[in-house]
């Protein structure tokens, strides 16, 4: 069942919805629209999906061996990655102009928004140069791949939270042979999705308002 929307305590804030679980096919239709009917009204989008292979409209399917789950194209960046139970999705759709952002640094403040969230449970995660998305150790713990249409940027980021890595290794991440990882691998207990992403919003919201992010690598 969906979850009410959040009010934002800033005009200048998008609206939070928690989602809980859809269907990959379904949602993305979901939110084409919202962006082909933008009336101005940012919000920020949390669930989770059925397992799903998506991929970039560059089209690459870096997959090396059958899936055993839909795969499908879409409008953002990059190449294939997997979605599933168990890992937390964030769908911001931001008019980047109105909050003075150009592409680059509205990928740097996601990315720092997920690396403050990690921070939180005590993990020390950071940017790879070179290659989007959250990195620990050389493994990774959340994916990103973004869509500017018109100044509207859309998809978003993908944080493995309980999530089964063994689906990763049907894929080769970003076209690197590095692993995945998540907060349940790296000892987080008592994991909560839609905790989660109240704790997420109120991150993103912030770095959002101030645009002050940490150039830490």
């Amino acid at each position: 069942m969906q979850k009410p929307i959040r009010q934002s305590p800033s005009n200048n804030s998008p609206h939070c919805q928690y989602l809980g679980r859809c269907e990959y096919s379904h949602f993305l239709i979901k939110m084409q629209q919202y962006v082909a009917d933008f009336s101005g009204e940012e919000v920020v989008w949390f669930c989770e999906h059925e397992h799903v292979f998506t991929t970039g409209r560059r089209g690459i399917d870096n997959s090396k061996v059958d899936l055993g789950a839909p795969f499908v194209q879409t409008e953002r960046g990059g190449e294939t990655t997997y979605h599933g139970l168990g890992q937390l999705m964030m769908y911001p759709i931001i008019d980047l102009k109105k909050h003075g952002l150009n592409v680059r640094e509205y990928v740097y403040l996601l990315e720092e928004s997920a690396i403050q969230l990690l921070q939180s449970y005590a993990i020390e995660a950071k940017r790879d140069c070179g290659l989007p998305g959250v990195w620990l150790n050389n493994e990774k713990i959340a994916a990103l791949g973004i869509r500017v249409s018109q100044g509207i940027a859309w998809h978003g980021m993908a944080l493995n939270v309980s999530t089964d890595l063994s689906w990763f290794d049907k894929i080769n991440p970003c076209g690197t042979s590095r692993k995945a990882t998540s907060l349940r691998q790296l000892g987080v207990q008592a994991l909560n999705l839609e905790n989660i992403s109240q704790q997420w919003f109120q991150i993103f919201s912030a770095l959002l308002k101030s645009k002050k992010t940490s150039h830490s690598s």
